[in-house]
């Protein structure tokens, strides 16, 4: 039996709600046009176009185009005529292809104030129908989706094949998309498109020419859519003792070059081994919390897997409560459940089974003892990204279709408390969680170092502003490791991010003049970075503005505005334009907000916004930063 395509459109002044069931989609709300639409409202409507079997949506009175939706589910050659089977509905208008789908396009009740919403809704009237709209990327600057290796701002440059939208570890499937996603995607035109969540969906990107949203073939499913630094730890991990004496020398040397200041971060594998030598029962000794990175503070890693050969999965197979503990296949009828393995870290695992209550509480009171007996601050969770049933192609629970698992996961985790940092993010942007970005390469292309600012944007859009970037110079081998030009640069962007985080220690990279500047960027990120942050998200909590945003958020309508990647506000009043190429001493600047002036920080000079400031000078001891004075 096939399922009708549902949706709903949120608004932006007008947006259309699209159900395949298709999306969301918003604009500035205007006057009436006298054209024959197949829908309209009072600010905007929505036509057929014949020639490419195309939805339109475009604002009155001038018939300006915001948004075109090549659709893939009917043939082209057999477009609805400007006639309504919902004639007796106003708000709806109605055609179906025989054997192929039906369409139901609806004026839906706005989201907000002085907005118009339009849903669409696809039916399949076949099982092997597939529904799949196209939106194109001519004349309209993407923004949103999921994150991806090489991360672009916007969305336009980046390439994908159609593949499940689901969250995913970009370093053992760099193809993939990463561990930040969301099922919304913003265009420059004002327009909106929003996934339903408990749709099987694929996404495909085609650099500067459209994104495809489609079900997957064969299976006649809906489709819904609507219109603080860290240094981290790499010292030896073969036992406790080695581990606790590779921890302490790392605190003792931060301290003596006077970086006595944030977090060690400690792995997975050495937070194992700590775990196994220091939870033994209280009895037998009496032991005090470690202090173990003093005066730093301790960040321990955890995952949800488990290994096949671990006494703890083993104990398991005997049954009892804890067989419930593991994600497992459908038993067939009269037959036992069967544990749904999979690879985590080169090892044959079972992963926690977040739909089991039990099976949650055993694994945060885990997590908080580990917590209490290693005296650290924080806990990482690795490995809450991916749909396990997905990667086996095995039937999952509907509560864990798509990136069910993610946000189940995550919302349990954060009754840990603020210091718990998760690996991926989806529908969980409000929690109060920190999220790790992806790996980048020790490099200057986009994978690199020119991604991590497409990459900041593209979380904090998204919801995600309290995340930790990857640690200064690319933690995955690049063209150039060890480069010091590179470690300056990338400093000098996380100097103003939430958290900046260290792998290789400047003194063993650099010389005495980066670590000096090191010093220096740590300082300004506690004096001026970190109560700029805190006054933001105030903001962002009440009004759900963005903390990190684009230079279009301060020039909504001029187009040069929606391609920059190199630069970012944090909130209104501050603009970081660092560097991102290599051996280079300048740069253009472009200052947004026609009407507003900017105070250039390192020469005190005032600029006028609106502006593009050329061949702007910005030595290797220099980022260029503006705060807003008018």
């Amino acid at each position: 039996m096939t399922e009708p395509w549902k949706g709903a459109v949120g608004c932006l002044g007008v947006a259309v709600f699209f159900a395949m069931t298709i999306g969301i989609i918003s604009w500035q709300a205007l006057e009436q046009s006298p054209e024959e639409w197949v829908l309209r409202g009072r600010a905007a409507g929505m036509l057929w176009e014949r020639g490419r079997g195309a939805l339109l949506l475009r604002a009155l009175p001038a018939g300006r185009p915001v948004l075109a939706i090549a659709v893939g589910s009917v043939p082209a050659t057999e477009p609805p005529p400007p006639r309504d089977r919902c004639w007796h509905d106003g708000g709806q208008f109605c055609y179906s292809w025989e054997e192929d789908a039906e369409l139901r396009l609806s004026l839906e009740p706005p989201a907000a104030p002085g907005t118009e919403c339009y849903g669409v809704r696809w039916t399949p009237l076949r099982p092997d129908v597939t529904l799949k709209d196209c939106f194109s990327m001519a004349n309209v600057s993407w923004y949103g989706g999921p994150s991806v290796r090489a991360q672009r701002w916007p969305l336009n440059g980046a390439e994908s094949p159609a593949q499940p939208l689901v969250s995913g570890d970009l370093s053992t499937n760099p193809d993939g998309f990463g561990p930040v996603l969301e099922r919304y995607f913003l265009g420059s035109t004002g327009v909106t498109v929003t996934v339903a969540p408990d749709v099987s969906l694929l996404l495909s990107l085609e650099s500067h020419r459209q994104f495809c949203l489609e079900t997957p073939a064969g299976r006649a499913e809906a489709l819904h859519y609507q219109l603080s630094p860290i240094w981290r730890y790499h010292g030896p991990e073969g036992s406790a003792a080695r581990i606790k004496r590779g921890l302490r020398s790392l605190a003792r040397r931060l301290k003596r070059h006077r970086l006595q200041e944030g977090v060690v971060a400690l792995g997975e594998r050495g937070t194992a081994v700590l775990a196994a030598a220091d939870l033994v029962p209280s009895e037998r000794r009496k032991r005090q919390v470690p202090a173990l990175a003093e005066p730093l503070e301790l960040s321990i890693t955890l995952s949800p897997y488990a290994s096949v050969t671990s006494p703890l999965f083993l104990r398991s197979l005997r049954g009892g409560e804890a067989a419930g503990y593991w994600l497992s296949r459908q038993p067939r009828p009269g037959g036992s459940s069967i544990p749904l393995l999979t690879t985590w870290k080169g090892q044959l695992c079972a992963r926690l089974n977040v739909t089991s209550e039990a099976a949650l509480r055993w694994y945060l009171a885990r997590a908080r003892r580990l917590r209490q007996a290693l005296g650290a601050a924080y806990v990482a969770f690795e490995g809450v990204e991916g749909n396990s049933f997905l990667e086996q192609d095995v039937p999952a629970p509907a509560e864990l279709a798509g990136d069910g698992y993610t946000e189940v996961l995550a919302a349990a985790l954060a009754t840990l408390g603020n210091g718990t940092v998760i690996s991926a993010g989806t529908r969980s942007g409000h929690l109060p969680l920190f999220v790790q970005m992806s790996p980048l390469r020790s490099d200057w292309s986009h994978a690199g170092l020119k991604g991590l600012i497409p990459s900041v944007l593209h979380y904090s859009l998204l919801g995600y502003n309290f995340f930790i970037p990857d640690a200064v110079g690319g933690s995955v081998a690049g063209a150039t490791p060890g480069d010091p030009e590179l470690f300056v640069r990338w400093l000098q962007i996380v100097t103003f991010l939430p958290v900046m985080a260290f792998g290789t220690p400047p003194w063993l990279c650099c010389d005495a003049w980066v670590l000096n500047l090191t010093r220096q960027c740590i300082q300004r990120h506690r004096d001026f970075v970190v109560p700029l942050l805190l006054k933001y998200s105030e903001e962002w909590q009440s009004l759900g503005y963005p903390i990190f945003r684009p230079a279009w958020w301060l020039s909504p309508t001029d187009p040069a505005a929606f391609t920059i990647e190199d630069e970012f506000l944090i909130g209104d009043e501050v603009l970081v334009a660092p560097i991102t190429e290599k051996g280079q001493t300048w740069r253009d600047i472009y200052l947004p907000g026609e009407g507003h002036l900017w105070l250039d920080t390192n020469t005190a000079r005032v600029f006028d916004g609106g502006t593009t400031l050329r061949n702007f000078s910005a030595s290797l001891a220099e980022v260029p930063v503006f705060v807003r004075t008018s």
